[in-house]
């Protein structure tokens, strides 16, 4: 017996019975079949395949709310993919649900995301005939663009779980887990990046969420995910009361900061990058890298200029626009 299948069977008789386990035939499904590992499990693997991708990478230099801002202590996509992870693995350990796949997914989430953060997603929606949502454009990552167009054949429970993770119920209750861990995180690290940034103060936020909540960041989030374990494995979700306040503390975010003129100033500037490279390299495929190239062929041009700039960081969109329109000075 291997040590895999020896932790397999312990997952099996550890886990709660709603927890999608290792041994899991259809959750564990691959597109392209391949042989079991001798010591990880698929969502073990799985977990460590999106670590190593360099869509992951990316990460570090995509927008979370402020764009590319200056200070080391704001949030990126990639440390707001790593408060996910943290939150859900805590909540899944906890209900005795599988903490591996509720870390693959939790760090595959956001993959595919745009650079310049909703911004990105808004304006590639709007220009882009196939439309864009980053978590369909995550799992197509996962399953076509990395690793230079072979994808990187994850299971059938992490790509759901990838896709369900902004407005859909997943197929697992892992899945249900970093949904919610989506939202926990990003609320709460966006409260205290608008506090830091000066959009914020400690005193605008809603007096009777704060009362419920908790008026730091870690009371909130120790709020939240209580609540969670309380309201029980079988249904993933706050308690009613915790409901209402989070529903309330995320309304007031979008109202106060996420659509703040002063946080978004840059927003327009972003979108006219964007749909400049956009136009670009519709009306000259010839520059795409190889990769996309292919893409332009089989399937078609929107398609191909789409996921290319959809993979680009803040930092490559920048000077991608600067190299191509900016001109530059004699020496």
């Amino acid at each position: 017996m291997t040590l895999r299948e020896q932790y397999e069977i312990t997952e099996s008789t550890i886990l709660s019975k709603y927890a999608c386990t290792s041994m899991n035939e259809d959750m564990t499904r691959r597109a392209v079949p391949e042989e079991k590992c001798p010591y990880r499990t698929d969502f073990q693997r799985d977990r460590d395949r999106i670590l190593h991708c360099n869509s992951f990478r990316r990460l570090k230099r995509k927008t979370q709310v402020f764009l590319s801002p200056i200070g080391d202590h704001y949030r990126t996509r990639l440390t707001h993919t790593l408060e996910v992870s943290q939150i859900a693995r805590t909540i899944s350990r906890c209900l005795k649900l599988n903490e591996d796949l509720t870390e693959a997914i939790a760090l595959g989430h956001d993959l595919g995301h745009s650079p310049f953060g909703h911004c990105g997603e808004a304006v590639l929606n709007e220009i882009c005939p196939y439309g864009f949502k980053h978590y369909l454009q995550s799992v197509r990552v996962a399953e076509t663009l990395e690793n230079n167009g072979t994808g990187l054949n994850l299971t059938k429970a992490v790509l759901n779980g990838i896709e369900c993770h902004t407005n859909m119920t997943a197929d697992t209750r892992e899945g249900c887990v970093v949904r919610l861990a989506d939202t926990i995180a990003y609320i709460n690290h966006d409260i205290e990046d608008s506090i830091r940034a000066g959009v914020l103060s400690i005193a605008d936020l809603p007096a009777d969420c704060v009362k419920i909540l908790g008026n730091t960041k870690s009371q909130r989030i120790t709020t939240l995910i209580a609540s969670v374990l309380a309201h029980g494995v079988y249904e993933i979700d706050f308690e009613p009361e915790i409901r209402k306040a989070h529903d309330e503390l995320r309304a007031f975010m979008f109202k106060k900061v996420y659509t703040n003129p002063d946080a978004k100033q840059e927003d327009i500037k972003a979108e006219l990058l964007i749909k400049k490279l956009y136009k670009y390299f519709k009306e000259n495929v010839e520059k795409l890298p190889e990769q996309y190239r292919k893409i332009a062929e089989i399937t078609d041009t929107d398609r191909a200029v789409c996921d290319y700039i959809a993979g680009m960081s803040d930092g490559y969109a920048v000077d991608l626009y600067t190299e191509l329109f900016v001109p530059k000075f004699w020496k």
